[in-house]
């Protein structure tokens, strides 16, 4: 049986910005294998399949997808400069 990988990778800069501002720890930021791509990488967690799924289809529990415009805003400024670091 495989093991689980502990590290959940993705490449949609908002959907990266709304993990790191919910609290997930940004571990990294990676090249792919197309030019001037990169893939951002957290370490994963039971909640984050539940997080993503609310985050691309809604749902009626405002809560679960509400963060801070400060906290979202620092995220995005944060991901900028660890892609500008990555080049």
């Amino acid at each position: 049986m495989k093991k689980p990988d502990k590290y959940y990778r993705l490449t949609s800069f908002y959907i990266a910005a709304f993990l790191l501002a919910k609290g997930y720890d940004l571990v990294g930021v990676e090249p792919t294998e197309q030019p001037r791509r990169f893939q951002f990488v957290f370490i994963d967690t039971p909640t984050r399949a539940k997080l993503l799924q609310v985050f691309n289809f809604g749902s009626d529990n405002v809560d679960e997808v509400m963060c801070d415009a400060r906290k979202l805003v620092a995220a995005i400024k944060t991901l900028k400069d660890k892609l500008y670091q990555s080049k």
